[in-house]
């Protein structure tokens, strides 16, 4: 069966995005300092970000995708500009009905609103024989993991602290994962946890 792989950066408090989300800081207070390792040290760590875009497929939650809720703006294409860094299928979570959006460089947003298995069961049919990725935001992330349906999970943790915003892992019911490695620089610290029974 397709494996399901999630990549999320968090702090080391334990937030993939500081208080106060919107349209202006997307990220939340504090929150773009989350992601220095990706745009400071793009040599140091091309393995993780080559492993990020190796999947087949995608899924995230609407508000990964943009600020907005409710009825949906049809204006809006996403945080990427016109050729998002996907180039696959993407599958957005949501409760807001869409058309197909697709965009530059084989990239097409597939809006779903039948919920997180109907999702994966998109994402595997179009993944081939690649892995399905969860790409966030930390409410998706959550839901996939307390459903057991990530096998593995790979944590970019941050050496920063933002005290409040959305959480990735606490409180989660019988999540059972194995660490299998790890790798660290001065700017993050690359942990790969893979799911047990």
């Amino acid at each position: 069966m397709t494996r399901v792989t999630c990549d999320i950066t968090v702090s080391t408090d334990g937030f993939a995005a500081g208080p106060n989300q919107s349209l202006a800081t997307p990220l939340g207070e504090g929150g773009e300092r989350l992601h220095r390792w990706m745009f400071e040290q793009p040599d140091e760590n091309a393995a993780e970000v080559a492993a990020i875009l190796d999947a087949g497929a995608y899924i995230m939650g609407r508000n990964m995708f943009g600020p907005g809720r409710g009825d949906w703006d049809a204006d809006w294409t996403g945080w990427w500009g016109d050729d998002p860094p996907y180039h696959a299928a993407v599958f957005v979570l949501t409760h807001y009905p869409r058309e197909p959006l697709p965009m530059a460089g084989g990239t097409t947003f597939h809006f779903v609103t039948d919920g997180i298995h109907f999702a994966l069961e998109q994402a595997r049919a179009a993944a081939g024989q690649k892995s399905v990725a969860i790409a966030g935001g930390a409410s998706t992330v959550r839901q996939y993991l307390s459903a057991g349906l990530i096998d593995e999970l790979r944590l970019h943790i941050a050496p920063i602290e933002l005290g409040a915003g959305e959480p990735v892992l606490p409180g989660l019911p019988n999540l059972n994962l194995k660490q299998v490695g790890s790798r660290q620089n001065d700017l993050v610290t690359h942990v790969t946890y893979r799911h047990t029974t």
